[in-house]
């Protein structure tokens, strides 16, 4: 990192040997979330070591600089498998990473490219056209999740530069009461972008499934409440190295299954260890 900031680390129980998977969290998401101590506890089950990687400012601390994190932010996640790589570099390194995680992990590997020092990586629910999100989280019941999710990022904004001079005008945050609005007037202006069309257009991960080499199972439902159809990327658009798994119904990083309520099984974490196993062999 260059900036002298640290990366902010949840570990499971230390191994010596083994494979390490990365996991990366949603849209203010953190360690506390339900399907991140359900992964990781996974991951611990099957003998491999997880570390959750924290966006900045999600685990309770404020990032020191005026910068958040974002759906493009691919830095830190680099710096951490660099390091890895250097600390452990006979284990194999996999990533897991969920909605804007899986947005960042999937633009992260097409970047990369045959450069990538991953194993293998598996993606859920992940928004891969920002712009079609923002639109749809503007209708129906979609509104439920972008007023909760926005009411929590000016929250975070106000307490994170309540001590300290903000680059933006926070006496409008409840003016940008909607995902495109913020990501204009906050997003876009903290992270150098000119606008949320161009924050939008960098970012989608979409555009960069061509040029992942990297063994990729993405998970993904037709009826996520957080963008359209249309947003599914096609098969012209995905590279070889990638498989796509579309199921009618999970929503947004659902996938439950069983025959009652109290055996309920979570799909993503049967999938995680078929599909890793196969690539770890």
């Amino acid at each position: 990192m260059t900036d002298g900031d640290f990366l902010d680390l949840v570990w499971t129980e230390k191994k010596k040997t083994g494979p390490i998977v990365i996991l990366l969290h949603g849209l203010e998401g953190s360690i506390n979330s339900p399907y991140a101590k359900g992964i990781l506890r996974t991951i611990h089950n099957n003998g491999w070591q997880g570390v959750l990687l924290h966006f900045r400012g999600c685990s309770g601390r404020h990032n020191r600089l005026s910068r958040s994190y974002h759906s493009g932010e691919t830095g830190d996640l680099h710096t951490l498998i660099l390091t890895l790589k250097e600390r452990y570099p006979n284990r194999d390194i996999a990533a897991i990473a969920v909605s804007l995680g899986g947005n960042v992990l999937l633009k992260y590997l097409g970047e990369q490219g045959d450069n990538c020092l991953l194993k293998t990586a598996m993606a859920i629910s992940v928004p891969f056209d920002l712009a079609d999100s923002a639109k749809h989280l503007e209708k129906g019941f979609a509104k439920v999740y972008q007023n909760h999710l926005i009411s929590r990022l000016r929250k975070k904004m106000l307490s994170k530069f309540k001590s300290k001079s903000a680059p933006i005008d926070l006496d409008k945050l409840n003016e940008w009461n909607n995902f495109y609005k913020f990501d204009h007037n906050v997003t876009a202006a903290i992270h150098g972008f000119e606008s949320a069309d161009d924050y939008y257009t960098q970012s989608s991960s979409k555009q960069f499934l061509k040029s992942i080499t990297t063994p990729t199972l993405i998970l993904h439902s037709k009826d996520d409440p957080f963008m359209t159809k249309k947003a599914i990327p096609s098969e012209g658009e995905l590279s070889p190295s990638i498989t796509v798994e579309l199921t009618e119904h999970g929503g947004h990083v659902g996938f439950i299954y069983g025959n009652t309520p109290f055996n309920v099984k979570y799909w993503i974490e049967k999938r995680l260890v078929e599909f890793f196993k196969a690539q770890f062999i």
